[in-house]
């Protein structure tokens, strides 16, 4: 699940709105998400499931462990710290902060890949594993879906984006599905672009060889999941479209067990020595971890939210509602920032501002 906290207020994005009638031409109008009343700080706003999901491939190849369906992290808390230290002698204090339940987790008994619980190893076979479980071939190198994902490595290296295993499902969640138009329905009400818009996101993800690419991609996913109904989809065209509507409405999920404890422990009664102790700790173990692994200490991926898509920077428009056009010369900062530059306002004060998620 996607949980979006709001630092200061809500947000209006993904629409453009009407403009004055001596605007001087008719815009467009697209999805937009709305506050329908006032959100404190610190509150979530919402939470939603993805329609689909799934992990980045290189975060997956380099053993950051998560839920295969849910993409909840895998590993413990202390695991996770050792991991991304390259030290397994670290010893997490208060270990009974630590939020993973490894006595839930299940594998495919015919692939094993590794989910969370015998929820999401169910949701994830009625969904699309069956189409996608790739049984004794999960290490075989010549098998199509494997070729597709080692293409896609080497189109796509992090900081990752996006991952063809998006597309992947969204076709074996309508092969597998008994409603197919159902599900084809769902798919397209996500935001679509022209023929233009949708070469400019396919060089944003692939860089500029991207036609050459994306065709091989094509070829390669044709070969692993052709269908019959999904015809359109296996086409240049549909295709591009297809890789299109996952660049523009591609949510990020980030998941921590390491950040769970964080937060857990932050929540602890402590003696004041107790408490100094375990914050001077964790700030410590946060600057080793950053020299160490860099940026990336997430289990990250990808999904596919109803809702969020009604609010992501790549729909490749500029908002031409009053408030932006006013706005449109100042800074680009978040509202995080602006409150930080103006000094701390208490949690009730409410700002009319436009804010990152």
């Amino acid at each position: 699940d996607a949980i979006l906290p709001n630092s200061v207020f809500v947000w209006i994005l993904g629409l453009r709105s009407p403009l004055p009638p001596n605007a001087g031409f008719v815009p467009s109008q697209g999805k937009g998400l709305f506050a329908t009343r006032s959100i404190r700080k610190g509150e979530a706003v919402f939470v939603e499931k993805p329609v689909v999901s799934s992990q980045f491939l290189w975060n997956a190849l380099y053993n950051y462990r998560a839920c295969d369906h849910c993409l909840r992290a895998l590993e413990t808390a202390e695991e996770n710290a050792q991991r991304l230290l390259g030290r397994s002698s670290l010893v997490l204090p208060h270990p009974e902060q630590c939020s993973i339940r490894k006595d839930l987790h299940q594998q495919c008994p015919r692939c094993q890949v590794t989910y969370c619980s015998a929820e999401c190893r169910q949701a994830a076979l009625e969904q699309y594993h069956q189409v996608l479980c790739l049984g004794p071939s999960r290490d075989d190198p010549t098998h199509p879906l494997n070729k597709l994902q080692e293409a896609w490595r080497n189109m796509h290296y992090p900081p990752e984006t996006s991952s063809i295993m998006l597309m992947a499902r969204m076709v074996a969640t309508v092969k597998q599905a008994k409603d197919k138009d159902w599900w084809i329905k769902a798919f397209s009400q996500f935001c679509s672009k022209t023929a233009n818009e949708e070469e400019e996101i396919a060089h944003k993800l692939l860089g500029d060889k991207f036609k050459g690419q994306l065709e091989l991609l094509r070829l390669l996913f044709t070969e692993a999941l052709y269908d019959e109904q999904l015809s359109r989809w296996f086409t240049p065209e549909g295709f591009r479209s297809l890789f299109a509507l996952v660049g523009t409405n591609g949510q990020g999920i980030g998941t921590s067990s390491l950040s769970q404890w964080v937060h857990a422990c932050d929540a602890l009664d402590l003696p004041m020595l107790q408490r100094e102790e375990l914050d001077a700790f964790i700030d410590q173990l946060y600057k080793d971890i950053e020299k160490e692994s860099g940026e990336f200490l997430n289990c990250e991926g990808s999904g596919l939210y109803i809702l969020q898509s009604c609010c992501k920077e790549n729909y490749l428009f500029t908002c031409s509602c009053p408030k932006c056009l006013a706005q449109a010369d100042d800074p680009d900062v978040t509202s995080d920032e602006e409150e930080e530059a103006e000094g701390e306002t208490d949690d009730a004060e409410l700002e009319d501002e436009m804010t990152d998620v």
